[in-house]
């Protein structure tokens, strides 16, 4: 069978992700840009996201319509969406941007949880924020619904830490008694902060609670480079 050539990215291409069909890819390069293509080598559309590199694209459940998130190298986050007018060309608009403060944003993984979108966003000093969207037509209404820390021991102990990248994976829902939960591990320079751990929405009190750490006690602390989970058995792999 002769090889399809699905989409040619350019040589300023940093990063990339399907979304949850696997029909439309969306890559972001060093200047800033974004492209998205659909079924062909040349980019269907093509947008100035940023002033500085993409660092992650990420696209947003279909229920919410076409629309990714972008982790940019300056430590911000935007979230865009695509608009179609009448018989007009599509176009990208920009719905909302996170700051990172002080800190980096390194991450954004999303996930649904009873017909509510949550968006779970890592930081570089070892935060962990879990947003909800209010409006599901409404991308740019978001609130925060719970700061976490990465560890079981105080910050205040042990100190902050220089994080590199995180990993975020959420648990595919396999019935509706499943409480939703997630994965998250980062690479830093606190073995603290690193072990993966798995955090669990308690829907009694409408919070979220650490689950398991996992790891062995001789790997224990070891960086965490990237997560995922399997289809439907409940298994996550991690390296």
């Amino acid at each position: 069978m002769a090889d399809h050539k699905v989409a040619q990215l350019g040589p300023g291409a940093a990063c990339c992700g399907w979304n949850h069909c696997g029909r439309r890819l969306a890559a972001g390069a060093v200047d800033g840009s974004v492209s998205v293509y659909d079924s062909q080598p040349s980019p269907s559309s093509k947008w100035q996201a940023h002033e500085h590199a993409i660092a992650a694209v990420v696209w947003l459940p279909p229920d919410y319509g076409d629309a990714i998130a972008c982790v940019c190298a300056d430590g911000t986050l935007s979230l865009w969406e695509e608009i179609a007018e009448d018989d007009q060309l599509p176009i990208w608009r920009k719905c909302k941007v996170f700051e990172g403060g002080s800190s980096h944003i390194l991450n954004v993984q999303f996930g649904v949880l009873l017909s509510s979108l949550k968006m779970v966003i890592a930081y570089s000093d070892g935060q962990v924020k879990v947003y909800e969207l209010l409006d599901s037509l409404e991308l740019d209404k978001w609130q925060l619904q719970a700061e976490l820390q990465n560890i079981t021991d105080p910050v205040s102990r042990i100190g902050k830490p220089a994080c590199i990248s995180a990993s975020i994976a959420w648990s595919p829902r396999r019935g509706e008694g499943q409480q939703a939960s997630f994965a998250i591990g980062f690479n830093s320079d606190s073995p603290n902060f690193n072990s993966c751990k798995i955090w669990e929405f308690e829907e009694a009190h409408q919070r979220w609670l650490p689950l398991i750490e996992l790891g062995s006690p001789e790997d224990k602390g070891e960086r965490v480079h990237a997560l995922a989970w399997a289809p439907n058995i409940g298994r996550l792999a991690l390296s």
